[in-house]
């Protein structure tokens, strides 16, 4: 598999910015939205809160955050600021964040899309954003996580409802 592509400022799909401001009234709200929780994090220029939409992988007791779409702006924000807010509904905890080393991250992203890969239909949703196939190298999801920031999310205090 060739690596060719650049790290470096991303963005996500068109419709993603069209489509949060529901996800995230959706989450906060507290209706189910699969694996996805509102992510809030200090902007690392203008120090203000920012809420985005992010999917947890969970895996043997840890929680992982991985950027779909690349070095966009959360990843930039919580890369700086190390530390953040997860909320589902009245659930909040903060968080420390520590970015996750690509041939750490690989295995990782293994282990939690693999299963996935079986799938017709989830195979190509995944395949929009991460560039393997069922049969992947370890070192295809090394290669794939350089491209895609992983954060490893620990509590700083436990879950609290308002």
């Amino acid at each position: 598999m060739s690596n060719t592509r650049v790290l470096g400022p991303a963005r996500a799909p068109s419709l993603i910015p069209v489509l949060n401001p529901l996800i995230r009234r959706l989450i906060g709200a507290g209706l189910p939205f699969g694996p996805n929780v509102l992510l809030t994090v200090r902007g690392r220029t203008s120090g203000m809160p920012r809420t985005f939409p992010v999917a947890i992988v969970e895996l043997d007791g840890r929680r992982f955050v991985q950027s779909p779409f690349g070095e966009v702006n959360w990843v930039r924000n919580l890369r700086e600021a190390q530390e953040a807010v997860v909320s589902k509904g009245r659930s909040r905890e903060e968080v420390e964040a520590v970015e996750v080393a690509p041939e750490v991250g690989g295995p990782i992203l293994r282990d939690a899309l693999a299963p996935y890969l079986r799938s017709r239909l989830l195979a190509l949703v995944l395949g929009r954003f991460f560039h393997f196939r069922a049969d992947s190298t370890l070192e295809d999801y090394v290669a794939e996580a350089r491209q895609h920031p992983m954060f490893e999310l620990r509590s700083r205090t436990g879950a609290t409802s308002d």
